[in-house]
């Protein structure tokens, strides 16, 4: 770059002293020549010299800047004396002769657009360094689309403090399914109180989770997706059982507690006066709150939304609530979709990670813009018991090439008992009324011809051999689409590979459940879309991360 810089001050001088003459268009020439190159090598050999030597490039740069001007106005100041004696300079002198080189910008447009990109680059890498951030878990989000991610993921404070073993995490994960289904079948049985099962402490914990911006000066929370629920909530200061992370409520200027007589007091489940203001009360797991009914502007993504009505808690009993919030995303007077009719449209769609997968960022798009064109759906339908949940027609499931005998009671949607398929976010692992199960996993076991199977947990189709080669697909098959499911929608696997299980499972059996749940896992790697003014669900295959 030094021989770029030393080229352009001879190119200058020549072209001043002799004005382009034909003998001398090689040194322009070669200025030119070394302009693109300069070009390119700013592109290329900078970029690296700029990552591996930080602010020292950005110092190197406006040295040479300044080395280049100087040297210029030093040179020009020389000729000046020169020609106001020389006689032989005359018709040089009877043109004008520029005062000052051009600004580099202007001469390198490119390499300086390109520069200050990179410096701007590398300063946000430094502070971001210096400050301990992860530039992927707070790159910023744009337009209505929100990173969603894992509890297991990297960016998650919710991930566990010390590893879990595979085994323990896949039981971890089915005693949070077997509480998940205990309070989907309160849903559709409506029922104000949910069982804890046999004895033991069952812990639940949101599987994905979004960034939210509550607040005036906004304070960013995590919010679990639940696409079961309509409410949002948040831990707020002075909670009792809740969470070390709150939102302060002091310290935003727009805050709001809604009083008794807000018409969305009337909208929240056994809602009750206290000092004036409105507090429900509601389950969620195996856990009860009891929360403040309020409103604060929230950013989610690029799109402020200015009065947002959330649940501020106040209290908790149990383990089953969320540890910074939850955002209800089912089809209720108030849930998000309810809330942001004119924004969003009532539509939104998303895309879950493999929970095994490295980088654990998927995405929740809301609105309709973005959205995939090339989807198949299938019609939902409303439950009037649970208006909120999104019931779908399942009507067979395939295993290989082979339509499994079910009976269709197991599948039969029954707005009268609660019956059903529905799609949720929040439960891990697919789960299947008994009937259908066992006719899925007769099937698989049958495709599959290895005699020693084994259970782990509540799973009980388990092989201690490799079975990838020959495990079939499964299909879910609906009116108007079919949903193939991949092994990795599939299979289980141990870390050492030693264990393989099939990731279904029946109803657990201290919950009388009339619901098939599509779970997370057989969603992830699928863009989901619930188009709710159509009356519509859609799947297509999407690597989400």
């Amino acid at each position: 770059m030094g021989d770029c810089l030393a080229a352009e001050v001879r190119a200058n001088r020549e072209s001043n002293e002799r004005r382009v003459a034909p003998s001398h268009r090689g040194s322009l020439g070669s200025r030119n020549a070394c302009k693109r190159g300069m070009t390119s090598t700013v592109g290329l050999d900078w970029t690296v010299q700029v990552i591996g030597m930080g602010l020292g490039v950005m110092t190197a740069y406006g040295d040479n800047n300044r080395r280049f001007k100087e040297e210029l106005d030093h040179d020009n100041a020389n000729r000046r004396r020169v020609l106001r004696g020389t006689n032989r300079f005359d018709r040089i002198l009877r043109r004008p002769l520029p005062t000052q080189s051009p600004p580099l910008k202007q001469q390198f447009p490119h390499s300086h657009r390109r520069m200050k990109t990179i410096i701007l680059c590398v300063v946000f890498l430094i502070i971001s360094q210096a400050q301990g951030l992860n530039p992927k878990c707070e790159s910023q989000e744009y337009g209505s689309t929100l990173k969603v991610f894992h509890i297991y993921s990297p960016c998650s404070p919710l991930k566990p403090s010390k590893p879990l073993s595979w085994e323990e995490d896949v039981l971890s994960m089915q005693a949070k399914d077997q509480t998940r289904l205990q309070y989907l079948s309160s849903l559709v049985a409506k029922k104000s109180m949910v069982p804890v099962a046999s004895g033991r402490q069952i812990v639940q914990s949101p599987t994905y989770i979004v960034r939210a911006r509550i607040g005036t000066p906004p304070q960013t929370m995590l919010m679990a997706m639940d696409t079961s629920n309509d409410a949002a909530w948040i831990p707020c200061n002075g909670c009792l059982g809740c969470s070390s992370k709150v939102f302060n409520t002091a310290k935003s200027t727009t805050f709001n507690t809604l009083a008794c007589h807000a018409p969305q007091c009337k909208q929240v489940r056994n809602p009750t006066c206290g000092g004036g203001a409105c507090v429900f009360n509601m389950t969620y797991g195996s856990s009860s709150i009891a929360a403040n009914l309020s409103q604060d502007a929230i950013t989610l993504a690029a799109d402020p939304i200015p009065s947002y009505v959330f649940g501020c808690l106040q209290k908790t009993a149990g383990s089953s609530v969320p540890q910074q919030g939850l955002m209800g995303l089912g089809r209720g007077p108030l849930s998000l979709l309810s809330q942001t009719k004119n924004l969003y449209k009532s539509t939104f769609s998303y895309c879950l990670p493999s929970f095994r997968s490295p980088k654990f960022s998927g995405s929740l798009r809301l609105g309709p813009t973005g959205q995939p064109l090339r989807i198949k759906y299938t019609p939902l339908l409303k439950n009037p018991r649970r208006p909120s949940l999104y019931f779908v027609n399942m009507i067979g499931i395939r295993v290989g090439r082979r339509i499994v005998d079910i009976p269709p009671k197991a599948l039969a949607f029954n707005p009268s008992t609660g019956a059903g398929t529905i799609f949720d976010s929040g439960t891990v692992f697919t789960r299947l009324v008994e009937p259908a199960y066992v006719a899925v996993r007769n099937e698989f076991r049958r495709r599959v011809k290895v005699a020693n199977v084994t259970s782990l947990g509540g799973f009980d189709t388990c092989y201690t051999v490799p079975i990838v080669a020959l495990a079939p697909t499964i299909t879910f098959m609906f009116v108007g689409m079919n949903v193939t499911l991949p092994q990795e929608n599939l299979l289980i696997h141990s870390t050492a590979g030693s264990i393989t299980c099939l990731a279904m499972a029946s109803a657990p059996d201290n919950v009388n459940s009339v619901l098939n749940v599509i779970a997370n896992m057989q969603q992830q790697n699928h863009r989901v879309l619930f188009d709710v003014p159509n009356s519509r669900l859609g799947v297509a295959r999407e690597h989400c991360t």
